[in-house]
């Protein structure tokens, strides 16, 4: 793993920074050289990649380093919830992520936050928390993907979300259909266990990506709005990002939709079939009623009992016995109580 030399960056608190020219190819600013300067339309453009736990990042801010002073102040401020601030050519950000571990690996569901300030030629992200789509990023700039511009960056970021979403939907839809066949298979009981962590993973996803669309939403009627100064790259990307959002937004509200009425029609399978074993239940108990009546009757040691002395006696109680448990089973049958419960 990299190790950050923050004590020796220009830039207090930065992580990384990377300088692109003007075809978008991008080169990592070596720690210690001079960092290009925020919105040089004639050199490229800018990433800077803070770290947002530093203490002298609030400095940094009021200084105008990493970007409008006011505009950073809203975007890096620790409120984690999803959203865009605009300010003339400039726009703000907070958008989920997902946190990476030490080893590299990354979560599957997008609990963590990415800052950003976007400009006409630069973009500053900071985190507090490790996440994944920077490093997918730079790792990817790093191999040669070009990248036009910092509105394109931004759009990387998204898309590693989405991907990471759509991995995930693809996975528990995958899981659900497994489910629905073990239900469809009648010799295979019926178990809503699986249900539960599906129906968990896809809410939580669902309540992220919502999150997620409502602040491209705004980006985008923003960007259409008359007299707006974001630049049009940033309309153009806040549409493209839209309509793969609104996609999987109807994809995560399907599956959600689905384990739920899975999980609602197993439990009522499991209704049906506690209740016609009750059923089944109550009809032997009725039959099985007069029998025991009849030899809780002949089991009294009572003076005068009948067929006491008689040689035949047990016998003629069986059939006694017997014949009060075939009464009540036609009587049952007249009144038609022994179809199956619907």
């Amino acid at each position: 793993m990299q190790h950050l030399l923050i004590e020796e960056s220009s830039l207090p608190g930065l992580i990384f920074a990377l300088a692109f020219d003007t075809d978008g190819r991008g080169r990592q600013v070596a720690l210690g050289d001079e960092l290009p300067s925020l919105g040089d339309p004639e050199h490229g453009f800018v990433w800077l990649h803070v770290d947002l736990v530093d203490a002298r990042t609030e400095a940094l801010i009021l200084e105008g380093r990493l970007g409008p002073p006011r505009l950073a102040a809203a975007t890096f401020a620790r409120d984690e919830h999803q959203r865009v601030v605009v300010d003339g050519p400039h726009a703000g950000f907070v958008i989920a992520d997902r946190e990476r571990a030490f080893d590299g690996s990354s979560s599957e569901e997008p609990n963590g936050r990415l800052h950003c300030v976007l400009g006409p030629g630069y973009l500053v992200s900071g985190r507090r928390h490790a996440t994944a789509c920077a490093v997918a990023a730079r790792d990817a700039v790093l191999s040669g993907t070009l990248v036009p511009g910092p509105a394109k960056l931004l759009e990387r970021f998204v898309g590693s979300t989405i991907a990471s979403l759509n991995a995930t939907s693809d996975r528990l839809s995958s899981s659900l259909d497994s489910i629905e066949d073990d239900m469809l298979d009648e010799a295979k009981a019926d178990d809503a266990r699986p249900l539960g962590p599906i129906r968990r993973q896809s809410v939580r996803s669902h309540r992220q990506l919502a999150g997620l669309r409502a602040v491209f939403h705004r980006l985008e009627d923003e960007a259409a709005m008359e007299g707006d100064q974001l630049p049009g790259a940033v309309g153009a990307m806040a549409a493209r990002v839209v309509q793969r959002l609104d996609s999987l937004h109807r994809d995560m509200h399907v599956l959600s939709e689905r384990s739920r009425l899975l999980q609602d029609e197993i439990a009522a399978r499991t209704t049906a079939l506690t209740n016609r074993q009750l059923f089944t239940l109550s009809i032997l108990t009725a039959l099985f009623l007069p029998p025991t009546l009849v030899t809780g009757v002949f089991g009294m040691n009572t003076k005068g009992l009948f067929f006491s002395e008689t040689d035949s006696g047990s016998m003629i109680a069986l059939i006694i016995g017997a014949l009060a448990a075939l009464a009540v089973y036609v009587v049952i049958r007249r009144l038609n109580l022994a179809g199956r419960p619907g």
